[in-house]
């Protein structure tokens, strides 16, 4: 392999792709894994309860929200 070639903007671009991939992956995982703990209590039915949905749909936007203002703080 020439080593010019891991300098190349397109080998650059391709690897900050995967990395920004990699972190929506971890993400998601994180966010269903802690919301998932705290929302569903017990087994699990053939649809949510409303209780469930509301818990499930709060917990995962402040998971958001908390992970792009950590994210925005990281960049400053």
């Amino acid at each position: 392999m020439d080593p010019s070639a891991l300098n190349s903007p397109e080998l650059q671009n391709f690897l900050n792709q995967e990395k920004q991939k990699a972190m929506v992956t971890e993400m998601i995982g994180k966010l269903t894994s802690t919301c998932w703990d705290k929302c569903i209590t017990g087994t699990p039915g053939s649809k949510f309860s409303s209780s469930e949905s509301s818990c499930l749909t709060y917990c995962a936007q402040r998971y958001m929200d908390m992970s792009l203002l950590i994210m925005k703080r990281l960049q400053q």
